[in-house]
């Protein structure tokens, strides 16, 4: 069907590009379906400016602001101001919305200024560390762009909402045409024709703000060639009727309206699917953005200390200090989500998948609990002191623990070869970090020199167990997807025999919790 409806668009270009200039816009030469390559790259979309931008400020705490950051961060937020204007200009965006985009986008820039100032002023000082004086001014900048991500994710919301009504208004004008062209009425087909258009253009603006706003690379492809596809064979429906009220009795007239018809009809259906999609994923997005994470583990014992710690906070200059592994640690966080996004990408999504799969369950608590001892590195989120993070960090290893028994019993549906040797190195190196972690929380000090040289290393040994966890998941995801394995049904629940994470009564204790104990060999498999 496809290849018949690419064959059928070569035939009828002129027709085509007469439709594309009706609809006010202009095919480029590089690309004959309506749009210029570089107009399709996903970094040129608001969502992959606003993500680029957010990454670069946050590297700023690591390499200040150097005469390239400060012009990359210029170009990326002119890009991102750039993009926002197919909201603003779109005639379908209410006055609120495009009052609120224009005022966010002025809002950036302001605090964008702030940060290049206090840059010039660590020049003009020489230093070589971050004040809290930028500290705040990245804050700043960066709830600037989260608040204009939200704001986008508004305005596409609320065209969506109307995209059911257009798309029904759509094909009931499909059926209007289909008899005006039968009665063969030029006038009234002309009329109907241009209502069609009008219907055509409101849903490639809905198109145009989904492809923006949509943060998954499936999603954005998606709406992008649902947009080419409509803007090639939206508008055959109108030549085809043409045909058809010049021939009325002509057969093949006839069917050739019915083909464009149930053409219309299938791209549609594709564009609501793409909007139900992104409006979901917007709107988890923007409640994960209130979302507390999980900060202390439930009540019970958990195997630190025998004597609670004194609480202490870290005054800003001990968090400057950790902020760097702090930073990494979250970037390994983002590699880790995105692991897991492929799972659910690949098997559907939704909760339903994330309930069956227990390796992305755990995968993501850590990849939860890790983002909360980062947030802790910056004075913000739910751990307010050094117990807090030890507590937690204490249940991270605990998970960890969970995660370790589920993957090693998924490995022993993985055939023998190169992918599970990958995944064996990497698995067995667990048990060891989780170990120096446990150890560490457990290590009892005295002073407040003595106190942040632990959290210190706390967050060390959290970002050392990240970063294998986060090899892990991808080696799952590769042997998964290759061998086609069943994921369902494993649980950490269901110790395997010989395990050195097995846990006796099945609760879950975990290696740190005085229900477990750790050992420090792997676990065999007999298909190596």
């Amino acid at each position: 069907m496809r290849r018949a409806m690419d064959l059928i668009h070569y035939v009828v270009k002129d027709g085509v590009m007469d439709s594309a200039a009706q609809l006010g816009d202009t095919i480029s030469p590089v690309d004959q379906h309506g749009a210029s390559e570089d107009d399709w790259e996903v970094s040129l979309t608001v969502s992959g400016g606003l993500k680029q931008l957010e990454d670069l400020v946050e590297m700023t705490r690591l390499t200040l602001l150097g005469p390239d950051s400060k012009e990359r961060l210029t170009q990326a937020l002119d890009t991102i101001a750039e993009r926002t204007q197919d909201f603003t200009d779109s005639a379908y965006t209410s006055h609120e919305h495009r009052e609120n985009i224009l005022l966010l986008c002025d809002r950036a820039k302001l605090e964008l200024n702030q940060l290049l100032r206090v840059g010039v002023s660590l020049e003009q000082t020489e230093g070589s560390s971050p004040t809290h004086e930028m500290e705040q001014a990245v804050m700043a900048l960066l709830q600037a762009t989260r608040d204009l991500r939200h704001q986008l994710q508004a305005t596409t919301m609320a065209q969506a909402a109307d995209l059911t009504s257009v798309v029904n208004a759509g094909r009931d004008m499909v059926n209007v045409i289909r008899n005006v062209a039968l009665a063969s009425d030029t006038d009234r087909l002309m009329e109907c024709a241009d209502k069609f258009h009008e219907y055509i253009e409101h849903i490639l603006e809905v198109c145009k703000l989904l492809r923006h706003t949509a943060s998954t690379d499936m999603l954005q492809v998606s709406a992008k060639y649902a947009e080419i596809n409509l803007r090639i064979y939206g508008p055959q429906v109108v030549t085809a009727a043409h045909t058809l009220s010049i021939h009325p009795t002509s057969k093949i007239a006839k069917e050739n309206l019915e083909v464009f018809a149930d053409m219309w009809d299938a791209l549609v259906s594709d564009v609501t699917a793409v909007a139900k999609d992104v409006v979901d994923l917007c709107g988890r997005s923007m409640d994960d953005s209130k979302q507390v994470y999980m900060s202390l583990p439930r009540p019970g014992k958990h195997g630190t200390t025998s004597k609670p710690l004194k609480p202490v906070r870290l005054d800003s200059e001990e968090q400057a200090k950790i902020a760097k592994a702090g930073l990494e640690m979250k970037l390994i966080t983002s590699e880790m989500d995105a692991e897991t996004d492929k799972w659910q990408e690949s098997g559907g999504g939704g909760a339903a998948l994330e309930e069956n799969n227990d390796i992305v369950k755990r995968a993501k608590n850590m990849s939860s609990m890790a983002f909360s001892m980062y947030q802790f590195t910056r004075g913000e989120g739910a751990l307010k002191t050094t117990q807090d993070l030890f507590t937690q960090a204490e249940y991270f290893a605990e998970e960890a623990n969970r995660l370790y028994k589920v993957v090693r019993q998924f490995s022993y549906q993985v055939p023998g070869g190169i992918h599970k040797k990958e995944l064996l190195e990497n698995l067995d190196r667990v048990p060891t970090y989780v170990q120096q972690l446990q150890f560490t929380v457990k290590n009892p000090t005295v002073g407040k020199a003595a106190t942040f040289t632990k959290v210190d290393n706390v967050i060390q040994e959290t970002k050392g167990l990240m970063d294998v966890i986060s090899k892990v998941v991808t080696t799952c995801f590769t042997c998964a997807t290759k061998y086609n394995l069943d994921f369902r049904g494993l649980s950490s629940r269901s110790g395997v025999s010989g395990s050195p994470f097995r846990e006796e009564d099945g609760t879950g204790a975990g290696a740190g919790g005085e229900g477990g104990k750790l050992g420090t060999g792997s676990g065999t498999d007999p298909s190596i």
